[in-house]
């Protein structure tokens, strides 16, 4: 998938979290159901952190696409070093380490302990990183068309902002988690990773969600359904059919958080 229908189906996602909370009468604060959600939104984009050219690669300059850099290496790395001989070889790492259940855990529980432990200033950033790739993803148009110093602006002074607002008493810093503030940050970044990469399962190239677990006689097996069903990334099924359910979906879930029906 791009990185618009990415970015969509995570937000779209966490809303219909949000949904079942309400459904299961533990309804979500309104500041964690927008804040889960646009962080949701960025980290959808986030496993793209192993291609060079993807929307992730250019949202923080040099610095990610320097990271970029590192992370296919790395990824390249742990694919040849683990594959079994039934894997195909390959060239490079996008679609590999970053693409799987495990790594979406480990950045989620990451970020969950940095939120934990390094105090608001650790907030602010992991706030700040997912706001910036929320709006390259959600409103990509716009974010072409401005410069990279404005769409930093405009995440740096949301994550301030959403901050303060979820600092308040009852607004859900602790949600989730009582007495442990911000420990839920990392749920919604796992959300967002593993949406990311059932997005890419249904495109031609399948992902391989469940490595490190082989399948059959591979160990990187690109899941996906059967190859009649499987779409290209930026194709009119992506364009003009998943895109609208996402933001249709995404509606209905985020009203249903809300009480609205």
């Amino acid at each position: 998938m791009m990185g618009p229908a990415h970015s969509l189906s995570g937000a779209a996602a966490w809303l219909g979290v949000g949904a079942a909370a309400a459904a299961f009468d533990h309804p979500m604060p309104w500041p964690v159901l927008v804040v889960g959600a646009l962080i949701c939104a960025g980290a959808a984009l986030a496993p793209d952190l192993d291609h060079k050219s993807a929307t992730i690669s250019r949202a923080f300059g040099p610095v990610s696409r320097g990271l970029c850099e590192i992370v296919d290496k790395l990824s390249y790395a742990v694919y040849k070093a683990t594959r079994s001989s039934s894997d195909p070889r390959r060239s490079g790492g996008h679609r590999t380490l970053t693409h799987t259940w495990l790594w979406a855990v480990l950045i989620g529980a990451g970020a969950s302990v940095a939120a934990v432990t390094g105090g608001r200033w650790a907030v602010l950033a992991i706030l700040f990183v997912h706001l910036v790739l929320a709006v390259e993803g959600l409103l990509w148009r716009a974010a072409r068309m401005s410069s990279d110093v404005l769409v930093w602006l405009l995440g740096a002074t949301s994550a301030w902002i959403l901050a303060g607002v979820l600092d308040k008493s009852g607004n859900g810093s602790d949600w989730f988690f009582t007495g442990q503030e911000y420990l839920w940050l990392g749920l919604p970044i796992v959300l967002g990773a593993l949406v990311h990469d059932i997005g890419d399962a249904l495109t031609v190239s399948g992902c391989p969600i469940l490595w490190p677990i082989p399948v059959g006689r591979k160990r990187w097996y690109p899941l996906g359904p059967p190859k009649g069903m499987r779409f290209r990334a930026g194709s009119w099924v992506e364009l003009k059919v998943l895109m609208p359910a996402f933001m249709l979906l995404g509606g209905v879930g985020g009203a249903s958080a809300l009480g609205f029906f």
